[in-house]
């Protein structure tokens, strides 16, 4: 009882050390013993104190709420990174992905549907709640709705501006208000950029194929020019992949699933089941990570190298080289830990270094089948009882992808050219924005 009823000070001591020693030593110069605190001599000092650190202590911190808004459209590690530094800013991340109508009137056509830019979105780790349909420009109306039904604390967007075709800034009425809060650009990366290489991709097959109908010899170095000229300008770093890693390995006892592919274009299908061993960054992968995931306690993801996927799709293959591809997948909110350049085999030696309980494998791909005189990389796996394989849930893969961009070819064509522009004055203007 004792202790109970002088609480207040040593809540006091906890809480406020600096204000209550200060107090104690004012009353040890004035020769007043602190045991007279805890006393009845002074009746309301005790109440007083309670109350304070009572409140204090049981207090609730409120969770702080961010918003972020894009297109979304062909994602990519650039928008799971601003997606990660925009979570960093608050404690709830939600994000608004723009409407079909709003992107053809601001950019042109998008090239994946809204349903399939919505399971992107949610598939991303650091994503908490999603806004469908959310406007280009952040009007008033919108605003408030944030502000009020959606309880929104701060509205979020890169570095880079965000102008409406009127010229205008996006998000100048958040920055008004005081509401907006900016992160870093990722470098290196845009949807404009790779639309670019899906573009220059399926040119470049073409006219090889049309050299090989007309029985024209080749020019081996006029390919890898024109190849280069479409390089990633993506810089990794190993603080990069650490940010977007779990840093958490599993428990002695977990499942470990493993599952491989080249994960090329990430899309909603490898969400859900997560490999489209086609090598597809579309729909089909969020939803087979998922699946995948929920047969385990630890989900393994194989990343194939840029050669063994050159070789199984043609020398203009992966359209996004290997660490940009791991950062892709390592995004995945289903996603535990990748393999940074994968063997085409899975091994005996593999599956018990990793201690993998089971392996899988999509219906749906664009490489299925081993090269001629390969065997079945899924051999041992299938001997040892541990395979099994996944429904594709979604028949979409980066080539299906790749022939909406073909069917709007000349649509695509001028909005890169404009966004190039664009691209090229922020670039020129661009100056050192600190952030992670």
């Amino acid at each position: 009882m004792e202790y109970e009823s002088n609480s207040w000070i040593w809540d006091g001591l906890y809480y406020y050390p600096h204000f209550f020693g200060g107090l104690m030593l004012t009353a040890a110069l004035l020769g007043v013993s602190t045991s007279y605190f805890g006393g009845i001599g002074v009746f309301s000092l005790p109440h007083l104190w309670s109350d304070c650190f009572h409140k204090k202590k049981c207090g609730k911190k409120k969770r702080v709420r961010v918003y972020m808004d894009g297109c979304f459209d062909l994602m990519h590690y650039g928008h799971a990174n601003a997606l990660r530094q925009a979570k960093a800013l608050g404690d709830e991340l939600v994000v608004g992905v723009v409407s079909d109508e709003e992107i053809i009137a601001n950019k042109g056509p998008p090239v994946l549907s809204m349903e399939e830019r919505l399971a992107l979105v949610s598939g991303l780790k650091w994503v908490d709640e999603v806004i469908a349909n959310a406007p280009y420009a952040i009007t008033e109306q919108f605003m408030n709705r944030l502000f009020n039904e959606h309880k929104i604390d701060y509205i979020i967007h890169g570095d880079d501006p965000c102008l409406l075709p009127d010229g205008t800034d996006a998000y100048a009425l958040a920055k008004k208000v005081g509401r907006y809060k900016q992160i870093k650009r990722t470098e290196g990366v845009s949807s404009t950029d790779i639309v670019g290489r899906i573009l220059s991709s399926m040119e470049d097959t073409k006219a090889c194929e049309d050299h090989n109908n007309a029985s024209l010899p080749r020019d081996p170095l006029r390919a890898i020019q024109s190849k280069d000229a479409h390089l990633s300008q993506f810089l990794p770093t190993s603080r990069r992949i650490v940010q977007f890693s779990n840093c958490k390995g599993p428990g002695p006892n977990a499942r470990v699933v493993y599952i491989d592919g080249a994960f090329d274009l990430f899309h909603a299908g490898h969400v859900e089941s997560l490999f489209v061993p086609a090598l597809a960054y579309s729909l089909v992968l969020i939803q087979i990570l998922k699946k995948a995931r929920q047969l385990g306690d630890f989900l393994l993801v194989g990343i194939y190298t840029d050669q063994i996927v050159s070789e199984h799709r043609g020398s203009y293959h992966p359209i996004m080289h290997l660490h940009e591809r791991s950062l892709s997948v390592l995004a995945c909110r289903y996603v535990d830990e990748v393999i940074i350049g994968a063997p085409w085999e899975v091994t005996k030696d593999m599956i018990t270094t990793f201690n993998i309980c089971l392996v899988v494998h999509g219906t749906v791909s664009e490489t299925n089948t081993p090269l001629t005189g390969q065997s079945d990389p899924y051999e041992v796996a299938k001997s040892m009882g541990i395979f099994q394989l996944l429904e594709s849930p979604k028949s979409i893969t980066t080539t299906s992808v790749a022939q909406r961009i073909i069917a709007n070819h000349e649509a695509y064509m001028k909005r890169n050219a404009k966004k190039a522009v664009s691209e090229k004055k922020y670039y020129e203007q661009k100056m050192f924005v600190s952030g992670d």
